[in-house]
């Protein structure tokens, strides 16, 4: 079985430690990630901005860096679900369009890879830490990754979970919508972190870095303490500290 890492870009380049954390915790259940080199962005701040034809150049890059594994697993509900795109990126391109339906398939976020497709739910990870969750609107909404999480959580020894009010409300990202409508993201992001605050929580857990960046510097601006992780860390962290 050929298992492939799609790091993603905020992973990549600013978030290193979220594919080590994968890599590692999958290799204790003898799953060795591959890593094609020649996989670039998923496409999809050009896809939400109308560039279409651009976006069609980078999906042809991931599609053909992954046209051989059996599985692909991924740090990101949203870089995930932009694959789920593809197929109408090429419904003009017979050839394109198969690869895309197969690369659909066989694409998984994290928690989906361990628990749907490896059957995984405890880890044996040990956190003792109040700790809430932010599913994101992408993973949650989109690629329907909603209980895969929070069973795994479950499962971590001390970890004291608390529900985040409101949490289904987007945290203002929205990528190119950050940029192109500051002021609303802004207030999203301060409303987003209003709610992590009410829960007293020590860590903010979610799915995906695009979304936990965002939280983070409204935190960091905010002077907030709260530390802030992707799960794939709380859970490496957890296995290294039992």
């Amino acid at each position: 079985m050929k298992v492939s890492l799609f790091i993603t870009c905020l992973s990549d380049a600013i978030y290193p430690q979220v594919g080590e954390a994968m890599v590692r915790l999958l290799a204790a259940y003898g799953v060795q990630l591959e890593f094609p080199q020649v996989q670039t962005c998923c496409g999809q701040p050009s896809y939400n901005s109308g560039y279409w034809d651009e976006t069609r150049t980078a999906a042809k890059t991931i599609l053909e860096a992954f046209d051989d594994s059996d599985f692909v697993v991924c740090p990101s509900g949203s870089c995930t679900y932009m694959i789920h795109h593809y197929p109408e990126l090429f419904a003009e391109e017979p050839i394109w369009l198969e690869k895309a339906k197969r690369l659909q398939d066989k694409a998984y976020e994290f928690t989906q890879f361990l628990v749907q497709v490896l059957g995984i739910t405890d880890i044996g990870a040990s956190f003792p830490h109040k700790v809430t969750y932010h599913p994101s609107c992408h993973g949650s909404r989109l690629l329907g990754v909603k209980d895969e999480p929070l069973a795994l959580l479950a499962n971590v020894r001390g970890l004291e979970l608390v529900p985040l009010p409101h949490a289904e409300d987007c945290c203002g990202f929205g990528g190119t919508f950050a940029i192109k409508m500051s002021d609303i993201s802004g207030a999203m992001v301060t409303e987003k972190v209003d709610h992590v605050k009410e829960t007293q929580a020590e860590v903010l857990v979610g799915l995906d870095m695009a979304c936990l960046m965002n939280i983070a510097g409204n935190l960091r601006h905010r002077n907030e303490p709260v530390r802030v992780m992707h799960l794939a860390e709380l859970l490496y962290e957890g296995v290294q500290t039992r």
